[in-house]
């Protein structure tokens, strides 16, 4: 993994150019102008909209803003999904820049998740990391790490520091190769679909005649081929 340093480095940087615009509904004091962003695709939403926020604040009165949320084309955005799978799974076909249009009011109750303050961005993401550690090394990496690790993996991806992230995240991803890699390989296939909106199972890397597993027998064991 850190001999793919200039591949991490070009998935850590990718941008997404997107255009934000205010809901037609919402009460301004004067127009509000769009708002342009180049959103990083390993980030979320969340983190990294505070300028569009105040933004559009400075149109509005302060009795009009109440919890601000995001919508694509009539569908909400997770705030807990990642920016880039976001785009994938809804715009990917769409042409850039990426519209998305901002509300402060009417948070849709059934579709999005609070998020109060980005103390529970932060907690998400450590349950992610940890998830993950618990099916690679049966949790022994991130156990063995101290709090400081924890924020300063935190800190990375919330300041956008590439090499404050993987400094820490390298650990997470390194195993010794006599034990054969990672016991499972952590991994969601998400789905458009709200009834299931992704498929998690458990997949090993090698297989028991001792191959090594590729991208494309996950795919197989997922989602099986048809039987002429």
């Amino acid at each position: 993994m850190t001999d793919d340093k200039d591949v991490l480095r070009d998935v850590w940087f990718g941008r997404i150019p997107t255009c934000f615009t205010l809901y037609q509904d919402e009460i301004t004091e004067r127009e509000a102008e769009p708002y342009y962003l180049l959103l990083p695709r390993v980030s979320y939403l969340t983190l990294v909209t505070d300028k569009v926020k105040k933004h559009f604040q400075k149109v509005m009165r302060q009795e009009d803003i109440s919890e601000i949320w995001f919508e694509h084309e009539g569908t909400p955005l997770k705030w807990h999904y990642p920016i880039g799978l976001l785009f994938d799974l809804l715009a990917s076909s769409s042409a850039l820049p990426w519209n998305i249009t901002v509300h402060f009011k009417s948070f849709p109750e059934k579709d999005l998740l609070h998020c109060p303050s980005k103390d529970v961005i932060e907690a998400h993401f450590m349950s992610c990391v940890k998830e993950a550690d618990a099916l690679k090394h049966k949790s022994q990496v991130i156990n063995e790490m101290q709090k400081k690790d924890h924020k300063q993996l935190w800190m990375g991806l919330h300041n956008d520091r590439f090499d404050q992230f993987w400094a820490i995240n390298r650990k997470l991803m390194e195993y010794p190769a006599e034990e054969n890699g990672f016991r499972y390989i952590p991994f969601r296939i998400y789905q458009t679909t709200t009834e299931r909106p992704f498929i998690q199972k458990l997949f090993r890397p090698v297989a028991t005649d001792g191959q090594l597993h590729t991208l494309g027998d996950l795919h197989i064991s997922i989602i099986p081929q048809p039987v002429d």
